[in-house]
């Protein structure tokens, strides 16, 4: 039977950022991917925004690793020509009852070490975008936007030149611990089984993360909440300069549907949070357009309501159900060399570099 150093399961942006980071000539590092190419699923239906960290509860994976991991990314962007833009976020109180709430998250971003964060009033707020209605804001300069399918090539190409392989449309359909090892049952697309042993495996699988750790014993279980994206076209080029958030709900399930700009200047509305059972639907319904119309025009007023278009939609691998506090990323060795990620939800892109090496600091 073939034996291997590392195989990490799962070719998404965690996935491949681990691979870079543990790959070296003298290894034999296997990655594993169910799907025709890698990026597939979670890394390619998202806002592609570099959080700064402020959202999360001090102390939590979220908070350290995607501030860790937000400075790490502008810096891997930078070196290596990867396209990417430095636009600034804003968060706005359109109501005076959200005040406490804007005060709040200044409060726990700074706490979390986010330190381009400022409070705005009415009149900065006018100054620095004109077309945007609200009673305060924050403003946090280190947000920006990256291309995440230039950001896992890049990740891949490294874990390559160091030796590391990738296997497509190979599905992982069990595992057995033997001894000090793992033996790992896959099967491709011809329906062809073929059975090796790792003497470490990393679970990066993404919305299959729990079903991979579970294979194991272990217990965990991923909610499936999907997001909705709809585009707004016919917008004048600099109506907006920055990213455009509301006041998130207080639930952390997600950030309330917001403005979002890619590298071409399109403007983009979403996600909102739905939860649905474990079906990959990316469909967007068509009334989610006067939806999101409705919730964006009170701090947007310039959007026109027939110019939002219903468009793509990603679903996020929550460990928090509906109605239930704040879950953090798993990033846990559950059992001598299998490292499970489960529940790598926003802000993972964020964080991808800075959990490859907290990954490898686990084992190494």
């Amino acid at each position: 039977m073939e034996k291997v150093d590392i195989t990490i399961i799962g070719a998404g942006v965690i996935g491949l950022s681990i691979a870079a980071e543990m790959a070296r000539p003298d290894l034999n590092v296997f990655i594993l991917e169910k799907n025709p190419t890698y990026g597939g699923g979670i890394s390619s239906r998202n806002s592609e925004v570099i959080h700064s960290g402020i959202y999360y509860p001090d102390g939590s994976y979220k908070a350290s690793l995607c501030v860790a991991g937000n400075k790490m990314l502008y810096d891997i962007a930078s070196a290596n020509k990867i396209p990417h833009k430095r636009t600034g976020k804003l968060i706005v109180a359109i109501k005076d009852e959200e005040m406490e709430e804007l005060e709040r998250l200044y409060a726990n971003g700074r706490k979390n070490g986010v330190t381009s964060i400022s409070m705005i009033s009415k009149k900065q707020i006018a100054r620095m975008e004109p077309n945007v209605r609200a009673r305060a804001a924050l403003s946090l300069s280190d947000t920006g936007i990256i291309s995440v399918h230039d950001l896992m090539n890049y990740f891949l190409a490294g874990a390559q030149s160091r030796k590391a392989h990738i296997v497509y449309q190979t599905k992982v359909v069990r595992i057995e611990k033997e001894s000090d090892r793992y033996r790992i049952f896959t099967r491709n697309e011809k329906g062809e089984n073929f059975e090796f042993s790792s003497a470490i495996v990393i679970n990066a699988a993404g919305l299959e993360s729990d079903t991979i750790a579970n294979m194991i014993g272990t217990n965990y279980h991923l909610h499936y909440c999907k997001g909705d994206y709809c585009s707004v076209s016919r917008v004048k080029p600099g109506m907006v300069q920055r990213l455009i958030y509301p006041v998130p709900p207080n639930n952390h399930v997600g950030l309330g549907v917001h403005l979002t700009l890619d590298l071409n200047g399109r403007f983009k509305l979403g996600p909102d949070t739905t939860y649905i059972d474990r079906r990959e639907d990316y469909r967007v319904a068509e009334e989610k357009a006067d939806l999101f119309y409705q919730s964006a025009v009170k701090f947007l007023p310039f959007i026109k309501a027939d110019k939002v278009h219903p468009d793509m939609s990603g679903i996020r691998p929550k460990l928090q159900g509906p109605d239930e506090d704040f879950r953090d990323f798993v990033i846990k060795e559950d059992s001598s060399g299998f490292i499970n990620l489960v529940g790598i939800e926003s802000p993972g892109m964020t964080a991808s570099p800075a959990i490859a090496q907290f990954v490898k600091a686990m084992l190494f």
